[in-house]
């Protein structure tokens, strides 16, 4: 099958229904060695000063296409805020979340929180996958099969679709955190060492979401 003949996608300019197309490639060539439970799995939060490693896993119950769906990073705040309302209503795509916070990011490192969150998030399906798209990572989980795709979030849909979640995910956190412990700006930055978090480190010291191992030089 071909990008122009994709129904659903015709309305799109041939530019984004080929892009759409190679976007799905990971997810056609392992179904067509016989998987059928395939999950994108990617996290957000591995680099900010404060607040939790957030990881999302997802799995579509039918072949679809999500206009617009690229990793987290190169999709506008307003489009990705978008795709994600749509994420949480469709009745065909399904999603577990997993959260771990800086107390255990300190105790374990960055590294193996975000494997954690990311075990999480796979067991927080209601389906358990047999296949795994993991951006990045190298993740084991017993009885399912995984694979490390670099950069996958800008190759596979279903880990572009996992980035988005996880990212709207934590940003909401942050919002909320922003609240509990003002004068950060966790609203602003999300927890990342800008120039406003660090003067506000200088300020007021840490918090109890700050992750104490990391520099805040």
């Amino acid at each position: 099958m071909t990008p122009q003949q994709l129904p659903p996608l015709l309305h799109l300019p041939k530019s984004e229904r080929s892009r759409l197309y190679e976007l799905t490639e990971p997810e056609r060539r392992v179904a067509q060695l016989g998987y059928q439970g395939i999950a994108g799995v990617d996290e957000a939060g591995r680099g900010p000063l404060a607040g939790p490693v957030v990881a999302a896993a997802c799995i579509l119950h039918k072949p679809l296409f999500f206009p617009g769906v690229n990793d987290s990073k190169l999709v506008s705040p307003k489009r990705r805020r978008a795709l994600f309302d749509t994420f949480k209503t469709h009745a065909d795509l399904e999603f577990g979340v997993g959260i771990v916070n800086s107390a255990v990011i300190d105790q374990i490192n960055i590294y193996q929180a975000s494997l954690q969150a990311m075990r999480n998030a796979v067991g927080n399906l209601s389906s358990k996958p047999d296949y795994l798209l993991v951006d990045g990572m190298e993740l084991k989980m017993e009885a399912i099969t995984s694979e490390k795709l670099i950069k996958g979030d800008r190759r596979s849909q279903l880990i572009a679709i996992a980035s988005i979640i996880a990212k709207e995910t934590r940003d909401e956190l942050m919002r909320d955190y922003d609240i509990c412990y003002p004068g950060y700006g966790f609203a602003q930055h999300k927890g990342y060492g800008t120039t406003l978090h660090r003067e506000a480190l200088q300020r007021l010291g840490p918090c109890p979401i700050h992750r104490l191992t990391f520099s805040f030089k």
